[in-house]
């Protein structure tokens, strides 16, 4: 399949690269040239210059950008240039309102366009083993899901254009309550005295059993806050939650509570740590 790909950062780049191994034909851009030439020369993918340039006849164009205002500009550029009947996938983590805006926008120029955050970080990204959440038609995903899957271990619709990015919030607010439990769990172990392994072998095997624990535990306790989703990305995933729970009328206590956490994290210079830096603040007091 011909492919234009928008957004070659740590989770686009390995993606990218991901359809490049399996003999698609694809067109990387990136807002930064040097990035997107050394993505083109490291995986035999194709250079491109400009937005247009990716998209020229493309039958499927992918996006993985920064936020609603980019997704907007990507896909302006793009639309023009695709080829007749076109898949926009936007792995973007966005609000609901710009997907369906897309959406309509799309489908004004012949085109269909889907909105599919995914879970999985960067790791996810390198291995192949990203979940993706999806909104739009479910006709056009599944004429590109073979080509997602070779990024993806799971491909999911969850209903029309904006209920990917609904999905991609749930999965975030259960995230940001998961990491703080842990945070406490890691900080009340070390102010009791106890040996962090054992308890972690002691609890980890029960109802305490989390992939939160199981990949990031002893990192948090050991004082390490290096291993990929930055608190500035959590941020900023927090406040689309935020204000979506503002139209729909959701109550998230611990939510807004945790989000507030992460502002002092980025306040005592942990912007680029993982979100399991929410440690580092127990530990600090």
């Amino acid at each position: 399949m011909k492919i234009g790909f928008a957004g070659l950062g740590v989770m686009g780049g390995p993606m990218a690269r991901h359809l490049v191994e399996a003999g698609h034909d694809v067109s990387g851009f990136n807002r930064s040239p040097d990035k997107a030439r050394a993505w083109a020369d490291a995986t035999g993918g194709r250079f491109a210059a400009t937005v247009e340039q990716a998209a020229a006849d493309a039958e499927l164009f992918i996006l993985c950008v920064g936020n609603d205002d980019d997704v907007r500009e990507v896909v302006a550029a793009a639309l023009p240039s695709l080829a007749g009947g076109a898949v926009i996938v936007d792995h973007t983590t966005t609000s609901a309102r710009v997907a369906r805006e897309m959406a309509d926008r799309a489908t004004g120029q012949g085109a269909f366009f889907i909105d599919a955050p995914v879970s999985g970080g960067q790791a996810g990204a390198e291995t192949g083993q990203l979940s993706v959440m999806a909104g739009g038609d479910a006709d056009a995903l599944a004429r590109v899901e073979p080509v997602l899957m070779h990024y993806a271990k799971a491909v999911k619709l969850m209903g029309p254009p904006g209920a990917g990015q609904l999905t991609k919030m749930v999965n975030q607010i259960a995230i940001a309550g998961v990491v703080q439990g842990l945070a406490e769990a890691v900080h009340f172990a070390q102010s009791a005295g106890l040996d962090t392994d054992a308890v972690y072998e002691a609890i980890s095997k029960g109802a305490a059993q989390s992939w939160q624990m199981d990949n990031r535990w002893k990192t948090a306790a050991a004082g390490q806050f290096d291993f990929g989703f930055a608190v500035d990305w959590m941020r900023k995933d927090l406040g689309l939650v935020l204000d979506e729970a503002r139209s729909n009328g959701a109550r998230l206590d611990l939510t807004t509570l945790v989000d507030g956490f992460y502002a002092e994290v980025q306040t005592m210079g942990g912007a680029r740590w993982d979100t399991s830096s929410l440690a580092a603040r127990l530990q600090r007091h």
